[in-house]
Parts: structure tokens; C-alpha cells; sequence
């Protein structure tokens, strides 16, 4: 696979763990988990599934031996143990029950569960990335930019907000804060926070969905100053000059990504 499919695909293993991490609800909740997004993930990790009595088991590995097992349920934990132990402890039979020795595993499952929950997901995420290559050249960065701004030339917006996810996930920009965000815009761009709590975004990089534009801020704005905010907007409505507009913006982001690589 090409490079910027392998990207791709690392967004949407992000994406896929953060929507499931969005669905875990605080102990005690009564929340449940998304397995049905989990399983996407876990289609894309090194783990296979394995029907065991009711459980549905993730097995990564020998699924004969001991190894790291992940129960798809609302606690998603991952075992150091055999598919029978955990059989054993999470679906058990009345008559594995009568045993002392079982019913304390059946009660306690701390000596064997490595994570759960969001500790889980995000081991599972990083397992799912570690099988991608995501190594890349100077063509690899220049091929985005061309299929960034040929999109942009021919108004075709996917292809523009593809080629700016690309960008975004290579040099670690984010979507908008609250304050950034404006209708009909696809904006993604530097973001950090102030101990003062001030949110500071930028560069930054605004796509106008009703006018096929694309615009580059390249200071960094502050939400309390009433100014920068402003102007921050009226480049976003076309009233005031950017640093950078169309495909301009896209050779910033490649000499961006280049600079970051060396």
C-alpha cells in the first residue's frame, strides 16, 4: 500500500478508538460500551476472534496457549491467561461453580486482567498502528500536495478535506476549539492552551465548503484578544487578506511536513 493509504488508514484506527473511548461511560454507569466500533478496531489489530460459550473472545496469538485475550463486552479487559480461564471466570457453569477454587477466580479476576476499558482501547489502537508503515519521502509529501491542490482547482471538496486530514494527522494539527469554529468551514490548525486558560490556535488553516477557498493564517491568535479574533473572522467571511490562499497553502504544508521530517 502507497503511503498515503497507510495514513489513512492510521486516521481511521484513530478515529474508530476515540468514537469508542466516546462511548465508555464512568464506573458504575449505565453506559455501554460501542462494541460494534470496537470490533471494527479490533478487525484492524492483530487479534483474532474466537467464539467461546457466550463470549466473544480476541485472541492475539496461539489461541491453544497462554496469551493475551480481549473479551468483547462493556468492560473490553484484556486477560494474561488461557481462553478456558477466562471462560471459566466470565461465563461459568453451575457445576464449575461448586469448587471453591473456581468460585475465587470467578470472584476476582485481578492476577490475570492486564487493562480495561480506556486502558484497553488505547492498547488495542497502538497494537492496530505498529502494523503500518507509515516511513515516507519527499514524493510521498509532494503527491499529497498535488492531489490537495488539483482538488481545490476542480472543486472537488472531498478530495481537498482528505489531503488536509493527511496534513493535519503529519504535522499534529487539530480541529478548531469552540471559539475557532465557523459554519461551513473545515479548519484544522496548531492548537495549545495557556495556563491563564487562553486557547491560542494557529497556523492555521481555513477551508470554505460554500466557496470552494482555501486560506492560511500563519500567527498564532489568542481567544482573549478581541482583535486577533476579528480578524480571525473576517478572513474566514473573505473581508481581509491571509497569510496564504489556494494552493499556496497546500506547498506551506508540504515544506511544513518536510522541515518537521529532517
Amino acid at each position: 500500500m502507497s503511503f498515503k493509504d497507510n495514513l489513512l488508514r492510521k486516521i481511521n484506527i484513530n478515529n474508530t478508538a476515540n468514537k469508542v473511548l466516546g462511548s465508555i461511560g464512568p464506573p458504575d454507569s449505565e453506559r455501554k460500551t460501542d462494541k460494534a466500533t470496537m470490533r471494527r478496531l479490533l478487525e484492524m489489530s492483530p487479534y483474532t476472534l474466537h467464539k467461546k460459550r457466550d463470549l466473544d473472545l480476541y485472541i492475539k496469538g496461539n489461541p491453544e496457549e497462554k496469551g493475551e485475550i480481549l473479551v468483547l463486552d462493556n468492560e473490553l479487559a484484556i486477560y494474561n491467561t488461557t481462553s478456558d480461564d477466562v471462560a471459566l471466570r466470565k461465563s461459568p457453569t453451575i457445576k464449575e461453580m461448586v469448587s471453591i477454587r473456581n468460585a475465587i477466580k470467578i470472584l476476582s479476576d485481578s492476577d490475570v486482567v492486564i487493562s480495561k476499558k480506556e486502558e484497553s482501547v488505547n492498547t488495542i489502537r497502538k497494537e492496530c498502528i505498529n502494523l503500518i508503515d507509515l516511513s515516507f519521502n519527499k514524493a510521498d509529501i509532494e503527491e499529497i500536495e498535488k492531489e490537495g491542490s488539483a482538488s481545490l482547482e476542480n472543486g472537488y471538496s472531498e478530495g481537498v478535506i482528505e489531503s488536509l486530514s493527511l496534513f493535519a494527522e503529519l504535522l499534529g494539527f487539530s480541529p478548531p476549539p469552540k471559539a475557532f469554529k465557523m459554519r461551513h468551514c473545515e479548519i484544522i490548525g496548531h492548537l495549545a492552551k495557556k495556563e491563564s486558560g487562553e486557547i491560542v490556535f494557529g497556523p492555521a488553516v481555513i477551508y470554505s465548503l460554500a466557496y470552494n477557498t482555501l486560506k492560511l493564517i500563519e500567527k498564532k491568535i489568542g481567544s482573549f484578544d478581541k482583535g486577533e479574533m476579528e480578524y480571525f473572522k473576517q478572513v474566514v467571511a473573505e473581508n481581509q487578506e491571509a497569510s496564504k490562499e489556494g494552493a499556496d497553502v497546500f506547498q506551506y504544508l508540504k515544506e511544513a511536513v518536510v522541515r518537521k521530517g529532517r
